[in-house]
């Protein structure tokens, strides 16, 4: 199975002024409001990929759940590493 940024788990929820909110529990601080919940939806995965992006470009481990954007040998290293 091909790992993609839809397959990343986002939880959800709704406050009370009926704003959405998304939440990706395994990036710590990787959360955003939207006024739908597709608008939330993309919010929170557009900014799991600045997440990544952000950690690539300053050579920092990049979060466990944001490694399917990284570049395939930063996958193929950390995969190494971890057995």
């Amino acid at each position: 199975m091909r790992a993609t940024v839809e397959s990343i788990p986002i939880t959800l929820g709704q406050e009370d002024d009926g704003r959405w909110w998304a939440d990706i529990e395994s990036m710590p601080g990787v959360m955003a409001y939207g006024a739908t919940r597709e608008a939330a939806i993309a919010a929170v995965r557009a900014l799991a990929l600045r997440v990544a992006a952000d950690c690539i470009d300053h050579d920092e481990e990049v979060p466990a759940a944001a490694r399917i954007f990284a570049p395939a040998q930063l996958r193929a290293d950390v995969k190494r590493a971890e057995v």
